[in-house]
C-alpha cells in the first residue's frame, strides 16, 4: 500500500474516530440536559404545591380570626341589646308606677272632698240640734239664758266625747287596715320593680381539655408545671379521671377565676412551661381586674347610683364573683339598693340615701378574705374611709340590727335586705332540710284536738289548718291560729314569715230521688 493511501486512511479513521467522540460527548450533554429539566420540573411541582398548601393554610387562618371577630362582636351586639332592652323596662316601670301614683292621688283628693262635705253636714246637724235643744230647755225648765247654754254644753260635751271616742277607733281601724295595706303594696311594687338572676355558690371551677394528652402537658416533667401554676395563683390544680377537664379550687373567688383565665389561655396557646406560666397568670390577673371594674360600673349604673368613689366600684365589682348562701352578692347589693329606693320613695323620705346605704351595704364582703373584722365593720370602715354620707354610714352600719335604727333610711335598707334574703328562690337550701322542714310544719298541731288536716303551701310559707266543725267553734279557730303562729316561732327556723290559715266549715248534702 502506497503511502497516499494509508495516510489517506489513517486520516480517515482519524476523522471516524472524532465523529464518534463528538457524538458521544453530545449525547451525553442531551442527556445531562433532559436529567436538569426533570429536576427543575419537579423543583417547580414542588413550589407549586407548596404555594398551595401556603395559601389554604393562610385562607383557614383568615377564616378563623373572622369567625372569632364577627363572634364577638355578636356578642357584645346581644349585651347591649339586653342592656337597652332592661333600661326600657325600667322606664316602663317607672311610668306605669307614676301612672298608678297619680290615680291613687286623685281618689283620695275625691275621698277628701267628700269627707270634708260630709263634716260639713254633721256640723249644720250640730248646730240645729244645739239650738233647738237651748229652746227646749229655756221653755220647759224656766231658765236664763246662761244656765240653759251652761247645762246644754255639758251634755253635749259628754255625747261629743262619747262621739269621738266611737270615731276615734273607727279611724284607727281603718287606718290600720289601709296601712298593712299599703305596705304589703309598696313592699310588692318594689319587689316586681327589682329582680335579679342568682347563682349558686361553688369553691372549683371546671376548666375543659381539647384531649387527656394535655393533661401530661399540664403536670410538666417531674411536675414542675403543675407546681408554678399552684404556687404562681395559690390555687389547687386537680387533675383526676374525669374525661378531658381538669378543677380548680380554692376559697378566694377572683383568684380562682385568674387562675381559670390563666390556664385557658395556657390551652389555647399550647405553650406550657414555667416561663409562660408566668407570663399568663401576669395577664390573666390584669384582665380579671379589667372584669373587676367593669362589672361595678355596671352595678352602679343598674342601681343609679352616681359620685362613687373608684376604689368603692372596684370593690363592688370584686363582689361579682362572691356568693353568700347561694346568692351572688353584687346582684343581691344592686337588688337591695333599688328596693331601698323604691320604698323610700313611696314613704316620701330621702331615696338617695336608701339606694346608696343599699348598694354599699355588703361592699365589705370584698375584703373580708383579706381584712381582720366582720364584713359589717369592713363594709362601715371603707364606706366612711372614701367620702360618704353619715346618713349612708349609719344605714350602712345599722342594717343588721347592731346598733339602734337613727333614720327611717336605715330601716329601710335592713327590710330590702331581707326582702332579697328571703324571697323565693333567693337563697338556695338542701332538699332535704327543705323537706324536713315542711314535715315539721305539717306535723306541729297534730296533737291539737278538733284537728283533721294541716297542709304546707306556697313552699312552706303558708300553713293551712282543716278542723271539724263539730269541735272546734269560731273562738277556738281563732285561738288555735295564734298559738300554732307562736309555736312556729319557738319550733322551727324558717326565712321570712309564715302565714297560719285554720279552715272551719260545715257542709250539708242531700240527695233528690
Amino acid at each position: 500500500m502506497d503511502p497516499v493511501t494509508l495516510t489517506l486512511l489513517v486520516a480517515a479513521l482519524l476523522t471516524l474516530a472524532a465523529g464518534l467522540v463528538l457524538f458521544y460527548r453530545v449525547s451525553q450533554q442531551k442527556a445531562e440536559l433532559s436529567a436538569l429539566q426533570q429536576q427543575l420540573e419537579r423543583e417547580r411541582q414542588n413550589i407549586a404545591r407548596d404555594a398551595e398548601a401556603t395559601k389554604k393554610e393562610t385562607l383557614l387562618e383568615a377564616r378563623d380570626e373572622a369567625h372569632i371577630i364577627r363572634e364577638k362582636a355578636e356578642q357584645e351586639a346581644r349585651e347591649l341589646r339586653a342592656q337597652v332592652q332592661k333600661l326600657e323596662e325600667r322606664v316602663n316601670q317607672r311610668e306605669e308606677t307614676l301612672e298608678r301614683r297619680s290615680t291613687s292621688l286623685e281618689q283620695r283628693e275625691a275621698e277628701a272632698k267628700e269627707r270634708d262635705r260630709e263634716l260639713e253636714g254633721l256640723r249644720q246637724e250640730v248646730q240645729t240640734l244645739i239650738a233647738r235643744q237651748r229652746s227646749e230647755l229655756e221653755r220647759i225648765a224656766g231658765l236664763g239664758h246662761e244656765e240653759g247654754r251652761t247645762l246644754l254644753m255639758k251634755q253635749l260635751e259628754d255625747e261629743l266625747r262619747m262621739d269621738m271616742a266611737r270615731l276615734i277607733k273607727q279611724i284607727e281601724e281603718e287606718t290600720r287596715g289601709e296601712a298593712d295595706r299599703r305596705a304589703r303594696q309598696i313592699i310588692v311594687q318594689a319587689i316586681q320593680r327589682c329582680a335579679v338572676d342568682q347563682v349558686s355558690e361553688t369553691t372549683v371551677s371546671v376548666v375543659p381539655l381539647p384531649s387527656d394528652d394535655m393533661k401530661g402537658r399540664i403536670i410538666g416533667r417531674e411536675g414542675r408545671n403543675i407546681r408554678a401554676f399552684e404556687t404562681l395563683t395559690g390555687v389547687d390544680l386537680i387533675i383526676d379521671d374525669t374525661p378531658e377537664a381538669v378543677v380548680l379550687s380554692a376559697y378566694d373567688p377572683v383568684r380562682r377565676e385568674t387562675a381559670r383565665v390563666a390556664l385557658s389561655n395556657l390551652i389555647l396557646d399550647g405553650r406550657i412551661h414555667p416561663g409562660r406560666i408566668e407570663e399568663t397568670i401576669q395577664k390573666a390577673r390584669d384582665e380579671v381586674e379589667q372584669k373587676i371594674r367593669e362589672a361595678g360600673e355596671l352595678a352602679v349604673m343598674r342601681a343609679g347610683v352616681g359620685g362613687l368613689h373608684p376604689e368603692l366600684i372596684r370593690r363592688l365589682g370584686k363582689l361579682r364573683y362572691r356568693t353568700s348562701y347561694g346568692q351572688n352578692v353584687l346582684d343581691h347589693s344592686v337588688e337591695v339598693a333599688l328596693l331601698a329606693a323604691s320604698l323610700a320613695a313611696e314613704l316620701g323620705v330621702d331615696a338617695e340615701i336608701a339606694r346608696r346605704a343599699g348598694l354599699l351595704h355588703d361592699v365589705g364582703k370584698a375584703e373580708d378574705h383579706e381584712m381582720e373584722g366582720s364584713h359589717l365593720d369592713i363594709s362601715v370602715d371603707l364606706v366612711r374611709k372614701f367620702g360618704e354620707a353619715p346618713g349612708v354610714v349609719h344605714a350602712v352600719e345599722a342594717h343588721h340590727g347592731d346598733v339602734d335604727f337613727g333614720s327611717v333610711e336605715a330601716v329601710l335598707v335592713q327590710v330590702a335586705d331581707a326582702i332579697s334574703a328571703s324571697r323565693p328562690g333567693a337563697r338556695r337550701e338542701m332538699l332535704e332540710t327543705y323537706i324536713k322542714r315542711m314535715q315539721r310544719l305539717e306535723n306541729i298541731v297534730n296533737d291539737v284536738p278538733g284537728v283533721e288536716k294541716t297542709f304546707a303551701v306556697q313552699a312552706g310559707r303558708e300553713l293551712r289548718i282543716i278542723v271539724r266543725p263539730e269541735q272546734v267553734d269560731d273562738l277556738s279557730s281563732a285561738k288555735l291560729a295564734h298559738d300554732t303562729a307562736r309555736r312556729i316561732e319557738e319550733q322551727i327556723e324558717y326565712p321570712g314569715q309564715i302565714k297560719v290559715v285554720v279552715i272551719r266549715e260545715t257542709r250539708t248534702s242531700e240527695y233528690a230521688r
